[in-house]
Order: C-alpha cells, then sequence, then structure tokens
C-alpha cells in the first residue's frame, strides 16, 4: 500500500527514504544547514563507494568533510554488522532533514536586537549491495581494462628486451673488433711503423714505470761490475788450476825427473 504524506495529503509513489533497505549511518545535530549539506549529497547519489569518496576528497565545501566521514561509517557497518564486500556497494540513497535551531541575539541600532538562526541537520547515508546486472558490468570492465593493460606490459617488456639485446650485440661487436694491420712498405715489403707509434711503445716514462729508486741504478751497476769480474776471476782460476797441477807433479816425482826424462 503506498505510503501518505504526514499532514495526510497525497500519496507519497514508492518506499519511504527513511524505509530503504540497507546499511545507513546517521549523523545527528550537525552543526550545519540541510540545505549546504544537500547540495554535497546530492554528487555522490546513486554513486559506487569508492567514486563517492573520490568525489567527497576533491570537493572543496566544508559540508563534503562531514559527508565523507558518514559515508565511511556507512561503509563500515555494511562490512562489519551485513557482512558484505565494500568494492560492491553503492550510495542508495542520502538525505539531510532539519534538525533543531539554536536562538541567538545580536545588538543592533537604537537599542534593538536582531534574531540569528543557528540551523542543524541529522545527515543519513544508506549504502547497499549492487544489483547483478550493474555488478557482471562492471567486471567485465575490470576485466577488459585488466586485459588491455596486460597487453600494454607485455609490448613494453618485448621493447626493453629487443633494445637490450641491440646494446649487447652493439658491445659485443666493439669488443671483437681486430686492430688494423700495420702499412707495408711498397719496395721493401716489411712493416712499416709510424715514429710516433715506435716512440710511444719504445719509450717508457716515468710516470707509467714508477719513479726511479737509487736502489735500482746500483743493482744495474753491480750487475755490470758482476759480469767483468766474473770473466776476470774465471781465466785467473783457470791459471792457478794448471801451475797447481804441475807443482803435484813435481812433488810425487821423488827423483825429481820430469816426464820427459821418464819417456827417455
Amino acid at each position: 500500500m503506498p505510503a501518505k504524506s504526514g499532514r495526510g495529503g497525497a500519496e507519497v509513489p514508492g518506499v519511504k527514504t527513511n524505509e530503504r533497505e540497507g546499511t545507513r549511518a546517521v549523523l545527528r545535530h550537525s552543526r550545519m544547514s540541510a540545505s549546504k549539506v544537500r547540495q554535497v549529497l546530492d554528487q555522490i547519489r546513486g554513486q559506487d563507494v569508492d567514486r563517492a569518496a573520490e568525489t567527497l576528497s576533491l570537493g572543496d565545501r566544508e559540508a563534503a568533510v562531514t559527508v565523507g566521514k558518514v559515508l565511511a561509517s556507512a561503509v563500515a557497518n555494511a562490512v562489519h554488522n551485513d557482512g558484505l564486500d565494500a568494492e560492491e556497494l553503492f550510495v542508495s540513497a542520502c538525505y539531510a532533514d532539519e534538525g533543531s535551531t539554536l536562538k541567538r541575539w545580536r545588538p543592533r541600532a537604537r537599542g534593538r536586537a536582531t534574531r540569528i538562526r543557528k540551523r542543524t541537520s541529522h545527515i543519513t547515508i544508506i549504502v547497499s549491495r549492487l544489483p547483478e546486472e550493474r555488478l557482471a558490468r562492471r567486471r567485465a570492465q575490470q576485466a577488459a581494462s585488466g586485459t588491455q593493460r596486460s597487453r600494454r606490459v607485455a609490448g613494453s617488456r618485448r621493447r626493453q628486451q629487443a633494445e637490450s639485446t641491440e646494446a649487447a650485440g652493439t658491445g659485443r661487436a666493439a669488443r671483437t673488433k681486430q686492430p688494423t694491420s700495420p702499412v707495408g712498405d711498397d719496395e721493401t715489403g716489411a712493416e712499416a711503423w709510424s715514429e710516433d707509434a715506435v716512440q710511444a711503445d719504445d719509450v717508457l716514462t716515468e710516470t707509467e714505470a714508477g719513479p726511479l729508486e737509487e736502489s735500482d741504478i746500483d743493482a744495474e751497476g753491480d750487475d755490470a761490475g758482476t759480469d767483468t769480474t766474473t770473466d776476470d776471476s774465471t781465466t785467473d782460476d783457470t791459471d792457478d788450476t794448471t801451475t797447481d797441477e804441475t807443482d803435484t807433479d813435481d812433488e810425487h816425482d821423488p827423483d825429481g825427473d820430469s816426464a820427459e826424462e821418464k819417456g827417455k
């Protein structure tokens, strides 16, 4: 049976807002006028929870902060109390009712006073599970976006592999490149090297070989002297050996005759 308005007026089609199914969160006596809150609620009505939260986070109105907290409370109630999945929820209903009004007075000219009305409101947000049709369409969109993303990732990986292969081939070719052969002499056929190349190869600078020390110079001089001394000593040793052999023969001959006399 359709509901009726509170004052006995015309019948209200559909279900009342406060009788809708779903999980709700209510903030009562919010120190904000209902008209200001309704402008923010109109932006998130019927949207997914994720999209509604993103819209509220980017909003520049003061009521967006308060409505965002109420939305987070409604989602938490649905997950904790009803066991629903947060990703499958949407804002099925949201409204703001007028609360009590605080009266204040402001003094004006000629002893008069002006009334100040500080409005309050009751904010209600109801979240429900998405219909099966919307869930199926959403899953299809997610699958399509995932497939496109996987294709983009695969293509980027192939490009990276191709670039790395080309770089590796270039480096290998540079390492295996043989040096150029020396220029041959047309007349003699011998290899003719430039003077600069010969000087660069033969001359060893002090920087490359290290500073020359006194011990190295003494060692070179000792080697030269050792060779000369060795030759002289070898000659002297040969002469001494011949003389010793002659003296030994004379000592062992009792008669003192030489070898020639014995032969005779």
